[in-house]
């Protein structure tokens, strides 16, 4: 009798993994992508990639690069200090829309206490250019 009960939960424990098989791959053609497109192909149609320099752009803070540290044995090496930079989406209430900005920690302290139409007057800074 325990015999059969072993051998009935190991049909069903093996039925139960059938269910659970991988779907076989689709193909390209039935994905709807029947055309193989090159490296060179999707460069071409893809938006160009820029690197931007990391300063602020209210302010115009940028990296420290004549910073050092001192070691134990002091022992002089440089470091660089970057910026504490934040992209920010904010609204300008002057202009009615939204302005999208990359600014430093402090510069968004000045907007926080002045404003941002204060804040860009102070630092000569053209808001529509930012505008989304």
């Amino acid at each position: 009798v325990m015999r059969g009960r072993v051998a009935l939960g190991a049909v069903l424990f093996l039925a139960g993994a059938a269910a659970f098989a991988p779907a076989p791959l689709a193909s390209r053609a039935q994905l709807g992508g029947g055309v193989r497109r090159t490296p060179q192909a999707l460069a071409a149609t893809a938006a160009p990639v820029t690197m931007r320099f990391r300063v602020c752009d209210l302010t115009g803070k940028r990296r420290n690069a004549k910073a050092r540290t001192v070691t134990f044995s002091h022992t002089r090496n440089h470091k660089v200090q970057a910026v504490n930079l934040q992209s920010k989406k904010l609204f300008w209430p002057e202009g009615g829309c939204y302005v999208k900005m990359r600014i430093s920690t402090k510069a968004l302290k000045t907007i926080t206490k002045y404003g941002i139409h204060k804040a860009a007057k102070k630092y000569d800074v053209d808001l529509k250019k930012f505008a989304v």
